[in-house]
């Protein structure tokens, strides 16, 4: 799914990782290299970059953050991993904050500094595995740009019962979709080559956002390990989702498009 925290389609929360990466990193390497070399200014140095690598991994945490709120789909197995990926990077920057108040008392034994921070380094690893399971399996901040599939159509409309308006019938063409937010409910619009359709944005097998996969000749497809669905039932038409998704009723009137809840 398409990052809420973006600049022309491109997630600024990886884009800022790479700087606490480098700076944390480095703080462990010059302390490492002080102590080994028993040199001042290499210790030093690494005060310093501290300083720049928990700053910077603050703010790379916010787009992080909208991203997790937003763009990770609710109840599925990327939240969870999300949630740990936050967690993690949570607890390694608090260690290395924690090292680096402690290398502002002269009788602080370094060894405890160089073993804070060697932890925190294998948590920053471990978080990073996370966030790249995120972005290269669950497609989390990916902008679908398959064929045909248009730009990335997100709305969010107010709740209602009955009719609601939900697009445009010139809005989409033939295999596009649009997620729309109404209420708690997150349901995906599309255009087949018989009308216009809804169902749930949900996979059942493991939670995966549809509207961010590809739908061809009436079949939805996940982008996380290709359940495919019949758009017009819900049924399953390929595995490893074994449970239906729920449809709705979809009409078009007047050039606008109606969503029945």
């Amino acid at each position: 799914m398409k990052s809420r925290a973006s600049i022309k389609s491109h997630p600024l929360h990886p884009m800022l990782i790479a700087f606490p990466v480098a700076f944390l990193s480095g703080t462990f390497i010059f302390d490492a290299l002080a102590v080994l070399l028993d040199n001042e200014q290499l210790w030093q140095t690494a005060y310093y970059l501290g300083i720049a690598g928990v700053g910077s991994a603050l703010i790379a945490a916010v787009p992080g953050v909208i991203d997790f709120i937003f763009t990770v789909p609710p109840k599925s197995s990327a939240k969870k991993r999300g949630a740990l990926h936050g967690i993690v990077n949570l607890t390694h920057v608090t260690l290395f904050f924690v090292a680096w108040r402690m290398r502002q008392d002269p009788e602080a034994s370094r060894s405890w500094i160089l073993a804070i921070e060697g932890v925190a380094v294998l948590l920053l690893a471990f978080a990073g595995w996370l966030g790249g399971t995120l972005v290269y399996r669950n497609q989390i901040g990916v902008d679908p740009r398959y064929a045909n599939a248009g730009k990335w159509n997100e709305a969010y409309l107010q709740e209602a019962t009955g009719a609601i308006e939900v697009a445009k019938s010139s809005e989409l063409k033939v295999n596009q979709m649009k997620l729309v937010h109404i209420g708690s409910k997150r349901i995906v619009i599309g255009r087949t080559e018989e009308g216009f359709v809804g169902f749930d944005d949900h996979c059942t097998h493991r939670g995966g956002s549809l509207a961010g996969g590809m739908m061809i000749c009436g079949t939805v497809q996940c982008p996380w390990h290709g359940s495919q669905f019949d758009v017009r039932t819900g049924e399953v038409k390929c595995g490893p989702a074994r449970k239906k998704i729920q449809h709705y009723t979809v009409t078009e009137k007047a050039g606008k498009v109606y969503l029945e809840l």
